[in-house]
C-alpha cells in the first residue's frame, strides 16, 4: 500500500506566507551582520606571512584611505608577554608567542573581544648564555596553524604541536638535543612548514632540514648532503616541472631539496654572507627572488628541468650596493614589482622591477632604520620600526603614494635593548594586527 499525501487546502498560501518571513529575516541578519562574521575563516592568516606564505592577506575589502588619526583601535591586548613573533588568525582565534622569566608560551586570544581564551607554557625561557639577548630575548616564530592543531618553534629550538582550541601540548621535539642543531646567535627564528602529514623545521648541521610527523613527531623525511648552519629562514614549497621541493637559506645561500627523496635539487651562493641570512625567498612560477643584508643584495633565478631531478638555475641578475638589501622586514611582489624596506642610505622603503632587477624609487621615513610589510586588498601596509608607524601605501612603480598613517598609542615598557619593533604586521578578517613585544592593537579597517 502506498502512502498517499493529503494537501491542505490553504497550503500554497501558508508555503508563500513563511517563506516571504523567513526571506525577510535572512536580509534582516545579512543588513546587522558584520561582513567578517559571515564569511569567517575565509580571510584568515595562518601561518608566517599568511596563507601562501608571501606576504599576501586573503581577499577582503578594505579601507582605501584612512581618517588623519588612523583606523579604530578595536582592543589592545597587553600581556603577550616578551619576543618578536607575529600572529597567526584562525576561526576567529589569534595565535602567537612570548615569554616571561621562566617560560616560552603559546597564547589564545579572542579575535573580536582581545581577550585571552588559553595561555600554555610550550618550553623553558631562553637566556643571554643560550644566544645574544642584546637585540632582546623570547620568541620569534610565527605559529602555523593547519586542521585542529597549531606548530611553532621557541627560540631555542624546541618544535612543538598543540591542539588548536584547547592549548593542550601534543608532542615536543628539542632540535638541539634530538638533531644535534646549535641554536644561532640571535635564537631559532623558523616559522614551521606544514606540508601535510608532515611539519618541516630547520635544526641545522648535519640534519640541516627534517620532516616530523604531525601526530607524532617522529622524523619522516630529512634533506641529504647539506651541512650548514641554521639561519632566520622560513621554509617554502614550490613546484617546476615534475619536481617539488622544499627551499630555505643559509650563510651559504639558498637551498632547496626534493620532497620526496631529500635530495638537493639546487644551490646558489649569491645571497649568503657570513652574518644573518634572514627574509623568505619569493616564488612565482618558475622565478625565485631573494635578499638579504650584510652586503649580500639581491638575485632572481630561473628554474628550470635539469638531470637526474635536479633543477637547473639560469642567474637573471645578482645585484650589490644601492638596491634591496633586505634585512628581517620581508619583501612582497605586487603586479612585477619588489616591495620592501632596504638598509641603504640609512634605510629607505624601495621598489624594484622584478624582471630587470632597477630600483624604480626609495623613500626615507623618518629615522627609521628597518621596517616590515604585508600586502592585502591593493594596498602595502608598511610598519616602521622605531616610531611605531604603519603607512598605508598605494603601490606604484612612481613613487611612494601614502594614503594613510596610524601610529601605536603606546610602545612597549620592556627592555628591548638594542632591538626594535620587528613583529610582522598581519591583515585578517578586515583587521590590522600590529604588535610590540607584549602590546597587540586590533585596528578596524573594514571599508
Amino acid at each position: 500500500m502506498v502512502a498517499q499525501s493529503v494537501q491542505h487546502p490553504n497550503y500554497t498560501l501558508l508555503t508563500w506566507f513563511f517563506m516571504k518571513r523567513f526571506a525577510t529575516l535572512c536580509l534582516l541578519v545579512a543588513v546587522i551582520t558584520p561582513a567578517s562574521d559571515l564569511f569567517a575563516g575565509d580571510a584568515d592568516w595562518p601561518q608566517w606571512r599568511g596563507p601562501q606564505r608571501d606576504g599576501h592577506a586573503a581577499p577582503q575589502e578594505l579601507l582605501e584611505s584612512w581618517p588623519e588619526q588612523g583606523p579604530r583601535l578595536k582592543w589592545t591586548f597587553t600581556q603577550a608577554g616578551r619576543g618578536y613573533s607575529a600572529l597567526a588568525v584562525v576561526d576567529d582565534r589569534i595565535y602567537t608567542m612570548g615569554s616571561d622569566e621562566e617560560n616560552c608560551y603559546a597564547y589564545c586570544i579572542d579575535f573580536k573581544s582581545g581577550k585571552e581564551m588559553w595561555k600554555t607554557a610550550v618550553g623553558k625561557a631562553s637566556t643571554s648564555g643560550e644566544y645574544n639577548h642584546g637585540w632582546g630575548g623570547g620568541p620569534r616564530a610565527t605559529p602555523t596553524v593547519d586542521g585542529d592543531q597549531i606548530f611553532l618553534t621557541t627560540d631555542i629550538g624546541v618544535v612543538v604541536a598543540l591542539a588548536k582550541d584547547s592549548g593542550e601540548v601534543q608532542w615536543s621535539v628539542d632540535m638541539v638535543d634530538v638533531y644535534g642543531g646549535k641554536v644561532p646567535v640571535w635564537g631559532y627564528s623558523e616559522s614551521p612548514l606544514v606540508d601535510g602529514d608532515r611539519v618541516i623545521v630547520t635544526p641545522g648541521g648535519e640534519n640541516f632540514m627534517v620532516g616530523l610527523d604531525r601526530t607524532s613527531g617522529d622524523k619522516v623525511w630529512a634533506s641529504q648532503g647539506v651541512n650548514a648552519p641554521v639561519q632566520y629562514v622560513s621554509p617554502l614549497k614550490g613546484t617546476v616541472g615534475s619536481t617539488t621541493f622544499y627551499v630555505t637559506a643559509s650563510k651559504p645561500g639558498l637551498f632547496a631539496f626534493d620532497v620526496t627523496s631529500g635530495n638537493e635539487v639546487f644551490s646558489d651562493d649569491t645571497t649568503g654572507n657570513d652574518v644573518a641570512v634572514i627574509p623568505t625567498p619569493v616564488l612565482v612560477g618558475d622565478q625565485l627572488y631573494h635578499t638579504s643584508d650584510y652586503g649580500a643584495g639581491n638575485t632572481l633565478l630561473k628554474l628550470s628541468a635539469g638531470d637526474d631531478g635536479k633543477l637547473k638555475t639560469e642567474s637573471i641578475y645578482h645585484l650589490e650596493g644601492k638596491t634591496m638589501r633586505n634585512h628581517h622586514g620581508g619583501v612582497v611582489l605586487v603586479d612585477g614589482v619588489i616591495y620592501g624596506f632596504s638598509k641603504i642610505n640609512r634605510g629607505v622603503w624601495m621598489a624594484q622591477d622584478l624582471e630587470s632587477g632597477e630600483v624604480l624609487w626609495e623613500q626615507s621615513v623618518d629615522k627609521n632604520k628597518s621596517g616590515s610589510i604585508c600586502y592585502a586588498d591593493g594596498k602595502l601596509y608598511c610598519y616602521n620600526d622605531t616610531d611605531g608607524s604603519c603607512y598605508l601605501v598605494t603601490p606604484n612603480r612612481d613613487g611612494w603614494k601614502e594614503t594613510g598613517k596610524v601610529v601605536l598609542p603606546k610602545q612597549t615598557e620592556l627592555e628591548r635593548d638594542k632591538g626594535a619593533i620587528w613583529a610582522h604586521p598581519v591583515v585578517a578578517n578586515q583587521t590590522l594586527f600590529i604588535r610590540d613585544q607584549d602590546l597587540i592593537f586590533a585596528f578596524d579597517i573594514a571599508k
